[in-house]
């Protein structure tokens, strides 16, 4: 219920921010603390939290579980696949200023 209410009773003492679920304080203190859960036996990388864990892992694993529809080509984030559409579709989402040097 707190989710629909936007009631937050857990506050972390350190930054102010404020949760609806103890869970979700916990992990912000692991930011605080620099505690890390899972550690890349691969290459030594370590994270606070797991998903973030098993998301690096697909680069190691090389586990593509995102496919281009159009071409075929195959990643293992879902943004990867969202930049690489953009060569399909044209979107320019960013404005690009380039200044020449006149010599």
């Amino acid at each position: 219920m707190m989710i629909h209410t936007g009631e937050r009773l857990y506050k972390c003492e350190m930054c102010g921010k404020a949760f609806y679920q103890s869970g979700h304080l916990k992990t912000n203190m692991r930011i605080h603390t620099g505690e890390r859960l899972c550690k890349c036996e691969v290459c030594g990388y370590a994270f606070n939290r797991s998903f973030h864990f098993k998301k690096h892992m697909r680069i190691h694993t090389r586990e593509r579980l995102y496919t281009c529809e159009v071409c075929g080509c195959e990643f293992n984030h879902s943004g990867s696949l969202k930049t690489h559409m953009r060569i399909h579709t044209g979107e320019r989402p960013y404005s690009m200023h380039v200044t020449r040097k006149v010599i």
